[in-house]
C-alpha cells in the first residue's frame, strides 16, 4: 500500500531549472516511489495528473505543488522534507530591516537595480516573452532558457532585442559562456581566442571540450536558440552574435555551431560574415557536409595549429569488427549529438527511425519502438515536459538501456554523457551499472552488446572527463570524446546481417 500527499503552496514561486533537481533530490529519497515538485501551470498540472496526482482546481501557476507517492506515511514525510531543504538551500536570504530597499518586483526593475547586462530567463514558455521582453526594455541581453515559445514570439524578441542594440540568446538556450562564465550546461575550458555562436546546446559543448583537447581556448560561446538559422527565423540572433564577437578584442576567429540550418539562411549568414574582418569557421551538420569534429579539425588546420589524436578509452572486451547482429540503438541526451550521429550512421545504414527524424516518414510512434535502426533524443521538448533534463535525471534513459538489452534486435549500444556545469554531479557511477546490467542481461541471452559512449567533457569539469572515462570503460563500454568517432566504432560491429 502506497502514501500520497499533495501540497499547494500559494504564490511560492521558484524557477524550473531550480525545480528540476528539487524534485530529483525528492525522488531520490529512500522509500519515495513518485514526486515532483513544480508551478502548477496548465502543462505541469497535465503531467502531475497523468503521473497519478490529484491537483485541486484552486492550484494555480503562481502556486507552487508538492506532490510525492512513498511506501509509508514515513517516506512521505522524507521526502516533503528532502524537497523543502533543498528549496531553502536555494532560496536567497530576505532582508534584514526596516532601512533595506524591497526586493524588485518586476525583471526590468531587477536589471536596473543590479546594473545587469545579461538577464537569464527560466519561466513557463507562456510568461517568458513578457519576462524577456522588460528585460530588453531595460537595456539588458537576454539568455532565455525556456521552450515552448512560439516563433512569432522570438521573431518578436530579437527584432526588439536588435533595435535596442542587445543580443537575444535563446529560446530553450541551453549553454553560453560569456567572458569565462558558464550560463546554463556548460564546460570548465580556458580563456582563448576563438569565438563561438551556437544554435545548439550539446554541439556547442562538443566542440568547446574539442578545442581544450587540443589545447586551446574560447572568448565567448554565445547561444542563438535552436531554430535561429531555420528559415522563420532568419539567422536573426546568429547576426548580431558574429557582429558582437568580431568587435571583440579578445576574439581573432569565429565557429559557428548548428543543427542543420536552411540553405538560405546559411548562405546570407555566410555573405555577412565575410565582410566582418576576421575567419568565420562554420560546423553545420547537415547531409553532405562535415560532422562536428571534422569541422573542428579543418578550423584547427586553417588556424596553423596541430590535429590532435582524440582521447578514447578502449574496452578490453570488446566483439570482432563486423561481428554482430541486429540493430543500431543510440540513446542520447543530447539532440546535436544525435543528429550528428544520424547522419553518419544513415551514410552506412540507410534510414533510421527516430523521434527527432532526419525525414518526417521516419518518425518513430509514441512506444519510441522499432526492430530497426534507432536513434532517440531523450532530451527533446516531447520528453521532458514536466520532467528534468536527462542530463540532470537520467531515469528514462536508464530504463530504455534495460530495455535494449533484453531485445534481440539491438546489435549495438551508443551512448552519450556530457559533463560540466548544470549536467548530473556524478554521472558515471550510475551509467556503468547500467551498463555493466545491460552487457550481462545480453550475455545470458547467449548474445554480445557492444556498448560505446560519446563522453563531452574536459579534466576541469566538475566531474572529471578521465575519471568518468575510466569509470565506463570498467564497466565494458568503449569511450570517445568525439561524437563522430564514437559513432564510427559502433557501426564497426555491426555486419552480421548487412
Amino acid at each position: 500500500m502506497t502514501v500520497t500527499q499533495v501540497d499547494v503552496r500559494k504564490g511560492a514561486y521558484h524557477d524550473s531549472v531550480t525545480l528540476l533537481q528539487v524534485s530529483r533530490t525528492m525522488g531520490e529519497t529512500a522509500g519515495v516511489e513518485a514526486a515532483q515538485v513544480a508551478m502548477a501551470t496548465e502543462l505541469n498540472v497535465e503531467v502531475l495528473t497523468g503521473m497519478g496526482f490529484d491537483i485541486p482546481d484552486t492550484a494555480g501557476p503562481n502556486d507552487l505543488v508538492v506532490a510525492v507517492r512513498a511506501a509509508d506515511d514515513e517516506a512521505v514525510a522524507a521526502g516533503v522534507a528532502a524537497a523543502d531543504a533543498a528549496l531553502t538551500a536555494t532560496s536567497r536570504a530576505p532582508g534584514g530591516g526596516f532601512g533595506d530597499a524591497p526586493p524588485p518586483r518586476t525583471t526590468a526593475s531587477a536589471v536596473r537595480a543590479g546594473g545587469a547586462e545579461i538577464a537569464m530567463i527560466s519561466v513557463p514558455g507562456r510568461f517568458a516573452t513578457t519576462e524577456a521582453l522588460d528585460a530588453i526594455g531595460a537595456g539588458a541581453s537576454v539568455m532565455l532558457f525556456s521552450d515552448n515559445v512560439s516563433v512569432e514570439d522570438e521573431v518578436l524578441l530579437k527584432d526588439a532585442a536588435a533595435a535596442a542594440d542587445v543580443l537575444v540568446m535563446g529560446p530553450d538556450c541551453g549553454t553560453a559562456v560569456i567572458g569565462g562564465v558558464a550560463l546554463g550546461f556548460a564546460n570548465v575550458v580556458d580563456a582563448g581566442p576563438i569565438g563561438m555562436v551556437a544554435a545548439s546546446g550539446t554541439g556547442a559543448q562538443q566542440i568547446m571540450c574539442l578545442l581544450d583537447a587540443a589545447g586551446v581556448g574560447i572568448s565567448h560561446c554565445l547561444g542563438v536558440g535552436g531554430r535561429d538559422l531555420k528559415s522563420a527565423v532568419g539567422g536573426r540572433s546568429t547576426r548580431q552574435a558574429l557582429a558582437a564577437l568580431a568587435a571583440d578584442d579578445a576574439t581573432t576567429s569565429i565557429v559557428v555551431v548548428s543543427k542543420p540550418p536552411d540553405e538560405e539562411v546559411l548562405a546570407d549568414l555566410e555573405s555577412y560574415a565575410g565582410g566582418l574582418g576576421l575567419p568565420v569557421h562554420w560546423a553545420t551538420l547537415g547531409a553532405g557536409r562535415p560532422d562536428l569534429t571534422s569541422a573542428l579539425e579543418a578550423v584547427l588546420r586553417a588556424e596553423g595549429r596541430d590535429v590532435p589524436g582524440w582521447p578514447k578509452w578502449l574496452s578490453d572486451n570488446d566483439p570482432e569488427p563486423g561481428s554482430v547482429s541486429g540493430s543500431l540503438r543510440g540513446l542520447f541526451c543530447g539532440g546535436t549529438l544525435a543528429d550528428e550521429a544520424m547522419l553518419l550512421a544513415a551514410e552506412e545504414l540507410g534510414d533510421i527511425r527516430s523521434n527527432i527524424p532526419l525525414r518526417d516518414d521516419l518518425a518513430l510512434g509514441s512506444d519510441l519502438r522499432s526492430d530497426g535502426h534507432v536513434v532517440i533524443d531523450f532530451g527533446d521538448d516531447g520528453l521532458t515536459q514536466g520532467r528534468a533534463h536527462p542530463m540532470i535525471d537520467p531515469t528514462l534513459r536508464m530504463e530504455r538501456i534495460s530495455a535494449e538489452a533484453a531485445d534481440p534486435t539491438c546489435g549495438v549500444l551508443l551512448l552519450d554523457l556530457v559533463l560540466g556545469y548544470g549536467a548530473h554531479q556524478d554521472p558515471a557511477g550510475e551509467l556503468a551499472d547500467a551498463i555493466r546490467a545491460a552487457k550481462d542481461t545480453a550475455r545470458a541471452d547467449g548474445r554480445e552488446l557492444p556498448v560505446v559512449v560519446s563522453l563531452t567533457g574536459t579534466e576541469g569539469d566538475p566531474q572529471g572527463l578521465t575519471r568518468t572515462a575510466l569509470t565506463l570503460a570498467a564497466a565494458g563500454a568503449s569511450v570517445f570524446l568525439s561524437n563522430r568517432d564514437a559513432t564510427r566504432h559502433a557501426l564497426s560491429f555491426l555486419g552480421g546481417d548487412r
